[in-house]
């Protein structure tokens, strides 16, 4: 289990090369929720979304020979991005491994920081331990890896330093990555502070895993907010969010569109629904803000498509 040194050092590696990214208000939001309400905008972080903490971690901490294989992940493309950028600031050769339905937008982006993109059907796993196999790539997975959790922690700390006076933070969660990550961060230095995960009501798996008391897989993992739609719990996360999460909510895809759109138009951050989930679950009332509150905007790499429906 990565410990607070540990995230600390994380945070030391990444300043200068990520950006910290700000905290945000909104009167309009406050009011419809009743709440104190500060939104750390993630989706104005390096590559449009948080995922560049824990990969550029990792990817810092691989050993020279491992960077001369070249690295691979597998992504619905937030991940893809991440590591597609990371790769090239540090000169490793990059591939990643996203399905045919991932949103455009994203595959454009892991190919324009110069990755080589797999694009296949079916089992994203299987045919990304394939490839990686068969080309002999160092993997790096995208959310159940110790160093990626650790570099996400990084974000926990930001949160501590910018609002002291926090009283709960609500995180997106999809396989685990950074829930895991910053409720460890926020856990061991203000252990009082309310950690609650929001997640699809299609991609529930880490509520399925808490209720099974062990990781599961989902045989489908389908939502509007891609970013979230993770198919397995990680096994190193889940102990982590086990131990430090307070409580995971499910939102209905009706909820992740009205709450991107309010989001929207209220704050004007083009934030992506996977970002909008927290909000998705204070429109459903399945979470009551109280005190201040902190919502992690986690990423802004959206289908505008998508929300024409």
């Amino acid at each position: 289990m990565p410990t607070l040194d540990d995230i600390r050092l994380a945070a030391q590696q990444l300043q200068g090369r990520i950006h910290r990214t700000p905290m945000v208000t909104s009167t309009a939001l406050n009011q419809r929720f009743g709440a104190d309400l500060v939104l750390k905008a993630e989706l104005f972080q390096k590559t449009g979304s948080f995922k560049v903490r824990g990969l550029l971690t990792k990817l810092l901490r691989l050993s020279p020979e491992e960077r001369e294989r070249g690295v691979i992940t597998v992504s619905a493309g937030n991940a893809a991005g991440a590591l597609a950028w990371a790769a090239r600031d540090a000169g490793v050769p990059a591939t990643v491994v996203m399905a045919t339905t991932a949103v455009q937008a994203k595959v454009d982006a892991a190919r324009g920081y110069g990755a080589t993109v797999e694009l296949v059907e079916g089992d994203l796993m299987g045919q990304y331990e394939r490839i990686r196999d068969e080309r002999k790539l160092t993997g790096v997975h995208p959310f159940d890896d110790e160093d990626v959790i650790t570099g996400h922690g990084s974000l926990g700390l930001e949160l501590l330093e910018d609002r002291p006076d926090l009283d709960t933070v609500l995180v997106p969660v999809g396989g685990g990555g950074l829930i895991s990550g910053v409720a460890l961060a926020v856990k061991l230095v203000r252990p009082e502070i309310r950690v609650i995960g929001i997640e699809p009501e299609q991609a529930d798996v880490v509520s399925r895993s808490l209720a099974a008391g062990e990781p599961q897989k989902l045989p489908t993992a389908r939502s509007i907010a891609d970013g979230l739609a993770a198919p397995v719990c990680g096994t190193r996360n889940f102990p982590l969010i086990q131990q430090y999460v307070d409580e995971v909510v499910r939102v209905s895809e009706d909820a992740l569109l009205e709450a991107t759109r309010l989001v929207m138009s209220r704050t004007k951050l083009a934030l992506e629904p996977a970002a909008a989930a927290p909000f998705a679950a204070m429109i459903e009332g399945s979470i009551q803000p109280a005190g201040v509150t902190a919502s992690v905007v986690s990423g802004g790499n959206l289908d505008v498509a998508k929300l024409m429906l």
